[in-house]
């Protein structure tokens, strides 16, 4: 990525022809597009997903040339973008993807449009996101089955450096270890319980029945958590409140699968604490935005 100061591409050209012994010059008077009316994204693994209103090249479709997307750094605490804006790239479509981000880590962005005459509009609204870690088909077997193979944990962060490395995410671990954030029992009828286990992880149903996909599970709610087992249905979505410091990290599962000996889950969890934004996007129709609007920048 480029780094530059977002500035309005403002430029006048100027035409000297010859003639004799006099010159003329003529001033080109540019006409910038109308800046993008909105701006959304969804949150990925390492990755922002980001789209816009079109309107723009629908005002004018001769006179369109690209889109262009920037970013910069986003305070989640004082809700304020930074001042140095980067070039993510440019795209003729209004849609772009922000990759090769650090999950955790959130990001300001906003997008203009280019005419062919070279002006640039005004800026669309500005939005902000965070990329976090997400995975599909994770198996845990039923402590009735195999113990050690029956807990799971969103994010052990054993360098403590603050960042979700792979190694330490999605991790199915011994249902006997008081670290992990739940483990998975088998209950007398045979059907599976998800069991909060850490002392600080509570859990709560996402929604009233079956959600279509992670997808689906794109904000963790502020309240509702609970410490109590919950019945384990295919389908349904379940949120963690994961309280180890002085804000608290969430994590989410939706059960694909549910056996007597095991059950299937996808889980996404997102490393910055305090921070309730849940978003996978799976390539589906089902995704739902992720991010906020951002008022103003610094």
């Amino acid at each position: 990525m480029r780094t530059q100061t977002l500035v309005a591409l403002v430029f006048a050209g100027l035409l000297a022809v010859g003639c004799d012994s006099s010159t003329t010059t003529n001033t080109v008077v540019l006409s910038p597009l109308p800046a993008p009316d909105s701006l959304g994204s969804v949150s990925l693994n390492r990755a922002i997903e980001l789209h816009w209103a079109d309107n723009a090249f629908r005002s004018a479709p001769s006179r369109f040339e690209w889109y262009t997307v920037y970013s910069t750094s986003y305070n989640l605490d004082t809700g304020v973008c930074g001042a140095t804006w980067e070039i993510e790239g440019t795209t003729v479509a209004p849609e772009f993807l922000a990759g090769a981000l650090t999950n955790g880590v959130p990001r300001c962005y906003t997008t203009t449009a280019i005419a062919t005459d070279g002006s640039e509009s005004d800026r669309s609204p500005l939005w902000q996101d965070t990329p976090r870690p997400d995975a599909r088909n994770v198996l845990v077997y039923a402590d009735g089955t195999n113990l050690a193979l029956s807990g799971f944990r969103f994010w052990d962060d054993v360098n403590g450096n603050g960042t979700g490395e792979s190694n330490e995410l999605g991790l199915v671990q011994s249902g006997a270890s008081t670290d992990v954030d739940f483990m998975i029992h088998r209950n007398a009828d045979s059907s599976l319980s998800i069991v909060p286990v850490f002392t600080g992880t509570s859990v709560r149903f996402y929604g009233a029945g079956p959600v279509a996909d992670l997808t689906s599970i794109d904000f963790a709610p502020a309240s509702g958590y609970g410490r109590s087992a919950l019945l384990a249905m295919p389908g349904y979505g379940y949120v963690f409140e994961i309280v180890d410091g002085p804000n608290p990290t969430y994590g989410a599962v939706r059960v694909t699968h549910v056996g007597r000996q095991y059950l299937i889950l996808d889980w996404s969890v997102q490393t910055d604490p305090g921070n309730p934004e849940l978003q996978l996007h799976g390539g589906s129709v089902v995704a739902a935005p992720s991010g906020s609007i951002v008022s103003a920048s610094k």
